[in-house]
């Protein structure tokens, strides 16, 4: 079926000028942690590709495993990772519901947002990743034009994990790596000790 505009056709028989971005998610990088002290996706190493190929960046986080207690964190690099320290200003908050129904809330986390800071970005607010083995932490982090070198670099993400209450905890955190340099790397890891296991993806959007 095809789509028309003002007697122009824009799409025929599935057909789509190849020009047109479609939204199409690529598989770049698969990282499988295995007591890890950190996990880094960096430009150029390892066939990682995190340049002005794509316009946006989805890392997934699948079943991140603390060989500690601890939050899980992330930090930008402009060079190429001699140097996770990237000043970003930040906004957090979460949403938490514990197993036995005896508690729960919405709240602002201003321990854990950044305003000017270069120090890791929490991504788990509100507590910490648990070490039982139904405990984990899941979710995506989605990198806005990290090449670009005329405006700041946004993120966004949200994720579920598990903390020792057990609770349920449902974090949401944005902000901006403000610089104007191209960001060429990504480096992941706990807060203390090391990733015991899980995966991360790093996918390029068109």
């Amino acid at each position: 079926m095809g789509v028309i505009s003002n007697g122009t056709t824009l799409l025929d028989a599935g057909a789509i000028d190849s020009g047109v971005p479609t939204g199409a998610m690529t598989l770049i990088k698969t990282l499988t942690a295995s007591g890890s002290s950190t996990l880094s996706f960096v430009h150029g190493a390892s066939s990682v590709v995190l340049d002005g190929t794509y316009k946006q960046y989805l890392f997934k986080f699948i079943n991140i495993h603390p060989a500690s207690a601890s939050k899980f964190e992330f930090n930008f690099t402009i060079d190429s990772g001699n140097n996770y320290n990237v000043t970003k200003t930040s906004t957090t908050f979460g949403v938490f519901h514990t197993e036995a129904d005896n508690s729960a809330s919405l709240a602002y986390k201003t321990a854990h947002d950044l305003a000017q800071g270069t120090g890791n970005q929490i991504l788990s607010v509100h507590g910490d990743v648990g070490t039982a083995n139904d405990m984990s932490f899941c979710g995506t982090l989605r990198l806005f034009d990290p090449a670009n070198t005329t405006f700041v670099k946004h993120f966004m993400a949200t994720s579920n994990f598990v903390d020792n209450g057990p609770t349920s905890m449902n974090p949401f955190v944005a902000g901006y790596g403000n610089t104007t340099s191209a960001i060429n790397g990504v480096v992941f890891a706990m807060g203390s000790g090391a990733i015991a296991s899980g995966q991360i993806k790093l996918y390029g959007i068109k």
